[in-house]
């Protein structure tokens, strides 16, 4: 469970460009539950995220994660808590090295220190299932550098490298932004089956109102660094892509 409780962070405070990028926000994700988020450029998204995973520290307020309080924890720390898939497919995963070399090291995430690239026989076989599951052939092409991989493929195994390690929280910032029609859709189902297999707490990011409301079980909208609509159950099943604009051109707590 992510407990977030009066979150305030200012940039550039005291002077000319000062901007509240988080607002006294609070925030309970439970286990399972998966939320779209969204909400206009500046809003606060992306410094929502970079406050969970310790980008920077925040002015006032706490972040609990799993009972522990991590507000001070160092980025590094946080890091094996905490699976990110960013939106370009070649981050978070090493070019030149090869795709079950990649798994090794996120999959020694569990034991926290030293991180290894190294594969045993149990290993081999385990990642193979699991890149099985995901239809792409992935896992008759271990061997090969990830380098080779398309933007698809490279973003199915950065969404096992993030999740294969089971973090108690599983972020996705814009993670089928940049990939075509039919590979996003792909990832997306991936996404939604391990995120209900394994009940993470989970948060997209993104800026594709038909796919907020297609996927996860809750939607919030930021708007100045608050939560101006927090939608689940029937309320959400109801809403349509029309309505949910006019909360972009019109936002209102609700």
């Amino acid at each position: 469970m992510l407990v977030i409780e009066g979150a305030q962070k200012t940039f550039f405070r005291e002077t000319p460009n000062e901007r509240v990028a988080l607002n006294d926000l609070s925030l309970v994700l439970g286990d399972g539950e998966f939320l779209t988020l969204i909400g206009s450029n500046g809003a606060g998204k992306s410094t929502l995220f970079n406050a969970i995973t310790g980008g920077f520290l925040l002015d006032r307020g706490s972040i609990t994660l799993g009972g522990e309080d991590i507000t001070w924890l160092p980025p590094h720390k946080r890091a094996f808590m905490i699976g990110y898939l960013f939106q370009n497919p070649t981050k978070g995963t090493a070019p030149n090295m090869t795709i079950e070399e990649n798994l090794a090291l996120a999959y020694s995430r569990r034991k926290t220190w030293p991180l290894r690239r190294g594969v045993s026989g149990g290993d081999h076989s385990f990642f193979r299932e699991h890149l099985a599951r995901f239809g792409m052939g992935l896992e008759d092409r271990v061997k090969d550098k990830v380098g080779l991989l398309s933007g698809g493929q490279r973003q199915a195994l950065a969404l096992l490298m993030s999740t294969i390690a089971k973090p108690r929280l599983l972020l996705l910032d814009e993670h089928t932004a940049a990939l075509d029609p039919a590979a996003a859709q792909k990832i997306m189902s991936i996404t939604d089956g391990i995120v209900k297999e394994q009940r993470l707490a989970a948060m997209m990011i993104t800026h594709n109102t038909q796919q907020a409301l297609d996927f996860g079980t809750r939607t919030i909208m930021l708007e100045e660094g608050k939560i101006v609509l927090d939608i689940s159950g029937e309320k959400r099943a109801n809403m349509t892509v029309p309505r949910l604009m006019e909360h972009y051109f019109h936002p209102r707590v609700t």
